[in-house]
């Protein structure tokens, strides 16, 4: 199983065991910003099925979570498949009153260097324009927009990188 450390962050495969604390983490994450799933632009179905989704037997994708000294996850993301040549990074989230410890770019080059591992020459994502954070670290580690879309009133912002 891949890991890697981050100072005091560990890096490592998503268990049935983290199930609780991640469904924790994609929900403050979305309430900070004023969002929730089933508003038209999140959803969590695959959170109550990450095995199935992300983490079967040649299905071409990964979840992590990373979690501090207490081994309590604080940290999450995953890769999942879209075709042969492009995986799609998705739930990228830290704890809140963690923001600014680079334990997303520590997250978001795990998920990037997965990703390589798998054989995908290009990732793709999306966020919110109100995750300002998330915006500025993709730009940070040379992602591009592509396109932006509004969903419910909440502008999407599509982007990618090119690995190889």
């Amino acid at each position: 199983m891949p890991e890697w450390t981050f100072g005091d962050l560990l890096i490592r495969r998503y268990t049935a065991a983290d199930n609780p604390a991640v469904l924790s983490l994609h929900r403050e994450g979305l309430a900070r910003i004023g969002l929730r799933p089933g508003d038209g632009v999140y959803y969590e179905s695959d959170l109550h099925k990450l095995e199935a989704v992300y983490l079967t037997e040649g299905g071409g994708g990964d979840f992590f979570v990373g979690v501090g000294p207490d081994l309590e996850p604080v940290a999450m993301g995953g890769l999942r498949k879209v075709d042969d040549v492009t995986g799609e990074m998705v739930r990228l989230r830290v704890r809140h009153d963690l923001h600014r410890l680079g334990y997303g770019a520590a997250l978001l080059q795990a998920l990037e260097e997965r990703a390589v591992e798998l054989g995908y020459e290009r990732l793709i994502g999306d966020t919110t324009e109100l995750q300002g954070p998330a915006l500025e670290l993709y730009r940070a580690f040379g992602w591009v927009e592509l396109r932006r879309e509004t969903i419910n009133g909440i502008v999407n912002i599509y982007g990618e990188k090119k690995l190889l």
